[in-house]
């Protein structure tokens, strides 16, 4: 039990399928309620797919877990509906700072420009993120959960899956057009079907220590390499929600985990940190390791991989969680174009190219954050100390400083849905980059940009004067809705009022112009999941509809 939250306990019912002694069928069905299991089901009900979730569990996750959420991962809890409920209840942050023994030696700000939405980071407890999508997920007719629910089989042929489904009430078979697999780390059902996963376990122990004080530090990620109350090791200290603070200690590979979790060990180490003044509640203690893998594929025939269940890494940056809601952002549209017959399923292929892509990424920043958090090697050592103290006093130390490369999206600029530039651009809003936010004004009631995009494909049209298009211009941005896939025209103006059937966005401050190096007549198609798929600086209806093929595997 914590002091600070009180844990929900979500109704078993009984499975229609046993009940009527029958099996089932749906055409989706998503394994796992956590963060990215959760995200998934709700972005296909959001998209119009009835889906089934099963969870072998009847509550959120015990204890905080993950607490850091990345900017990123925030547009996309926003486009899911629980976006606004997770950074008012969460702590936000841009600032973190580095501290060798007593001295700083290195900060960062996530955020430095301004206007822009969302925080580059949130902390927020993983209990409340869990809770919050499963109230979203409760207002979704089309979105079945059920708990306590335990997959203990799997197989699957040319078409369907067929998962074998154990309860308080026995077992029963259901099938499944598609099968979406977020069961965690250890994913039992990966090795039900015998599927690879490689990578490094790295030889190391953390403590976890969330507790409960009021303390008057500022809102920033504070990092220690050999702070003198806790020797030779690191420690990172992040707040949270209700006045629980993150503490976690590194211990060593030779470190007891049961040991080091008792209370008479865990209290003196908080206390030499702290001071024996600072009251506090010791709320919840972990040990950890850690490991960087991935499976070689994500999507396997009709099932398919998302989060710690297809790829891990060391918690170092906070790439858990985000790395895994990002994953069914880049897998549920492509899947929705599946199902409804509008695109091959080579599409899918598409979602382990570009997220195994990011998992990469992600592998190789976790990796060397980690080697230089725990030096395996007495020379290691030597570096990674002389690096931290010049930091203080020179630029070229400070980069080479590295206590967790914090989570941001991928530009998947190497994706085969990308149309190439045939024009010149400025900025970083290249074909396969995740879309930079902006303030609008917009009959809609949307105040900011991406708030007016995602879940179809769309077209930016700029122009400063929306009153003033042409006849030729609005036919053919018009017209694009009569694709085989739609495509919304939305024009991004200083002033002025598109035509009936157009919607039109201000651009309020001037920063989309400045974001996307917007001329008059520039265009950029977007995808679903906010990302760009192409640009140009004329329009073309032609080659709109050629991207958007390309962009779906149909050219």
């Amino acid at each position: 039990m914590l002091s600070t939250y009180q844990y929900p306990k979500f109704a078993y019912r009984q499975p229609p399928e046993i009940a009527e002694n029958r099996d089932g069928h749906y055409p989706v069905v998503v394994v796992g309620a956590g963060p990215v299991g959760l995200a998934a089901a709700i972005d296909l009900a959001i998209q119009g797919k009835p889906v089934l979730l099963l969870d072998n569990d009847d509550t959120v996750s015990i204890g905080s877990r993950g607490v850091c959420y990345a900017k990123r991962a925030l547009e996309v809890l926003d486009r899911l509906g629980c976006g606004e409920e997770m950074v008012q209840k969460g702590v936000s942050w841009n600032v973190g700072r580095t501290f060798f023994r007593e001295e700083e030696v290195f900060n960062f700000n996530l955020c430095p420009q301004p206007d822009h939405h969302r925080p580059g980071m949130i902390n927020l407890q993983q209990y409340y993120l869990e809770d919050y999508l499963v109230q979203r997920a409760r207002q979704l007719p089309n979105l079945e959960m059920r708990f306590k629910n335990n997959v203990i089989a799997v197989a699957q042929d040319g078409d369907k899956a067929a998962l074998r489904v154990e309860t308080p009430d026995g077992a029963y078979t259901l099938t499944t057009d598609w099968l979406v697999v977020a069961d965690g780390a250890r994913s039992p059902i990966r090795h039900m079907m015998g599927l690879d996963i490689e990578g490094k376990i790295f030889m190391d122990r953390f403590l976890i220590a969330d507790v409960v004080m009021k303390a008057e530090y500022p809102t920033e990620r504070w990092f220690w390499f050999d702070p003198p109350f806790h020797p030779n090791q690191s420690v990172l200290l992040h707040r949270q929600a209700d006045n629980v603070w993150r503490i976690d200690f590194q211990l060593g590979w030779q470190a007891d985990p049961e040991e080091e979790k008792k209370p008479e060990n865990v209290i003196p180490r908080i206390k030499a940190m702290l001071g024996d003044d600072r009251e506090f509640e010791l709320e919840w203690v972990s040990v950890y390791t850690f490991q960087c893998r991935r499976m070689n594929s994500f999507n396997h025939g009709r099932v398919l991989f998302v989060g710690d269940a297809a790829h891990q890494v060391s918690p170092f940056g906070a790439r858990g969680a985000n790395s895994g809601i990002q994953d069914t952002d880049n897998l549920v549209w492509k899947l929705k174009l599946v199902m409804d017959g509008k695109a091959p399923p080579t599409l899918l292929d598409t979602y382990t190219e570009e997220r195994g892509f990011a998992a990469d990424e992600n592998i190789m920043n976790s990796t060397r954050s980690t080697d230089f958090i725990t030096p395996k090697s007495t020379v290691s050592k030597t570096f990674r100390n002389a690096v931290l103290g010049l930091a203080e006093h020179h630029a070229f130390a400070r980069a080479l400083v590295n206590s967790g490369r914090l989570s941001v999206p991928s530009f998947l600029t190497g994706s085969r849905l990308n149309t190439a530039d045939a024009d010149m651009f400025a900025g970083d809003m290249v074909p396969g980059a995740p879309m930079d936010d902006a303030p609008i004004e917009t009959a809609g009631g949307a105040r900011w940009l991406l708030q007016a995009l995602g879940n179809r494909f769309q077209l930016l049209y700029y122009t400063p004067d929306a009153g003033a298009l042409d006849a030729a211009t609005v036919q053919a941005l018009t017209g694009l809705a009569d694709c085989a896939i739609p495509v919304e025209a939305i024009v991004v103006a200083e002033r002025g009022s598109a035509p009936a059937g157009l919607k039109t966005v201000i651009d309020s401050k001037g920063r989309i112009r400045e974001r996307y190096d917007l001329a008059p007549g520039s265009a950029y198609l977007v995808r679903p999941d906010q990302h760009v798929a192409a640009r140009w600086r004329s329009l073309d209806a032609a080659r709109v509809r050629a991207a958007v093929a390309r962009a779906t595997c149909n050219a």
